[in-house]
């Protein structure tokens, strides 16, 4: 169940996105995007294209956090995704200068999920949109 950005996940990010409004890095823009990335279901046992999210890549260096590069169908980059886990999200952690190369950050999605191969751990994604909410759809199915 995706939840939109609660007013604590919004503090959370509040840096976040104001450092992630810069212009798109022109070596992410499509896919597959320049090293350090790497496709995420060559990395863990995954599918190549995970409805709601996309294509993913990750430098595996920043794991289990990311950023996680999110790709359409049709190579386009539509948003960048932190997975930060649930127990990380404590008063004497902090996550500062996250980076988004995927350029202006449209909406912001926050959504717990359970673990998954990648990261195993229970972690909160934090789904930073490039693309307008109808554009979503693009990674829908």
């Amino acid at each position: 169940m995706k939840r939109m950005l609660s007013l604590g996940a919004a503090v959370f990010l509040g840096g976040t996105t104001a450092a992630c409004a810069g212009a798109l890095d022109k070596s992410v823009a499509t896919s597959p995007p320049a090293a350090p990335y790497q496709q995420v279901s060559k990395l863990v046992p995954l599918p190549d294209f995970i409805p709601g999210l996309g294509q993913l890549f990750v430098d595996p260096a920043t794991l289990p956090a990311g950023p996680f590069l999110a790709y359409d169908r049709d190579r386009k980059l539509v948003s960048t995704i932190y997975m930060i886990p649930v127990a990380d999200l404590a008063p004497d952690k902090r996550f500062d200068n996250l980076k988004a190369a995927g350029g202006p950050v449209d909406h912001v999605d926050v959504y717990y999920n359970a673990g998954h191969p990648g990261v195993a751990v229970p972690h909160a994604h934090v789904v930073l949109w490039h693309v307008p909410e109808s554009g979503e759809a693009r990674v829908a199915k």
